[in-house]
C-alpha cells in the first residue's frame, strides 16, 4: 500500500516537471521585465558610397563556387543511382549472389569486385552492368571461387 501511494506521487511529480518544462514556467517566480525597446539609433548624417563593383564580384565568386559544388553533387547523384539501378538489378537476379559483389561508379564506368561462385554467375554480373542504361564500360574485377 504504502510503495503503491509512494509510485504514485513520483509519477506525479515526474509529471507536473514535465509539463512545467514543456509550458516553460520557471520556478523562481517572474524575473524583471527585459523587454528590449526600439530606440533609434544614431547616425551622423553622412552618406558614404558603396562600391558596387566589388560586390558583384564577390557575389561572382560565391555563385561560381555554388555552381562547382552543385555540379560535383549532381555527379555524386547521377554515381550513386547508376551504382543503386545495377545492384538492384544483381539483387532480383536469382542467380547472382549481389551481397558478395560490389559496385563501384566513377561517372559512367562501372567496377565490379568480389567473389562469385562460377562463370556463369560472373558473365552474368558482368552482363547486367553493361545492360544499364548510362554504363559506358564495365572494369572485371570478379574473381571466381568454386565452394
Amino acid at each position: 500500500m504504502l510503495r503503491g501511494l509512494l509510485r504514485l506521487v513520483i509519477v506525479v511529480v515526474i509529471v507536473v516537471g514535465i509539463g512545467a518544462f514543456f509550458l516553460g514556467y520557471r520556478w523562481g517566480g517572474p524575473k524583471a521585465a527585459t523587454r528590449v525597446e526600439d530606440r533609434p539609433i544614431g547616425t551622423s548624417g553622412a552618406v558614404h558610397d558603396i562600391d558596387t563593383s566589388r560586390a558583384r564580384q564577390a557575389g561572382a565568386a560565391i555563385g561560381e563556387t555554388v555552381a562547382v559544388g552543385a555540379n560535383e553533387a549532381q555527379r555524386a547523384l547521377s554515381a550513386a543511382g547508376l551504382t543503386a539501378k545495377i545492384k538492384s538489378k544483381m539483387v532480383l537476379d536469382d542467380s547472382i549472389d549481389a551481397a558478395s559483389i560490389d559496385v563501384d561508379t566513377d561517372g559512367s564506368v562501372v567496377t565490379l569486385t568480389g567473389r562469385v561462385d562460377s562463370q556463369a554467375q560472373k558473365e552474368r554480373a558482368l552482363r547486367l552492368a553493361r545492360e544499364t542504361q548510362g554504363v559506358t564500360s564495365v572494369v572485371d574485377r570478379l574473381r571466381v571461387d568454386a565452394r
